[in-house]
């Protein structure tokens, strides 16, 4: 069953467009092209003191640059 609601998810996001930052679990990081383990993990680092409202607040993350927050708007 938590493998149907993870499936169910991923596909959800792929359907539907945007990808909720603040919400999304690391292997829904990983989707985005350019995020790996590393930066998924940087992602929920971050989200424990600070709120995500665009993905232009990955600019504050270390690693992050132009390339991967268009992944991730687009």
């Amino acid at each position: 069953m938590k493998k149907f609601v993870a499936i169910l998810a991923i596909f959800t996001t792929l359907f539907l467009g945007a990808m909720d930052l603040q919400t999304a679990s690391k292997s829904e990081l990983m989707e985005i092209k350019g995020v790996g383990d590393k930066k998924a993990d940087a992602i929920i680092e971050y989200r424990k003191t600070n709120t995500i409202k665009s993905a232009d607040d990955l600019k504050n993350i270390k690693g992050f640059g132009d390339s991967i927050i268009n992944n991730v708007k687009n």
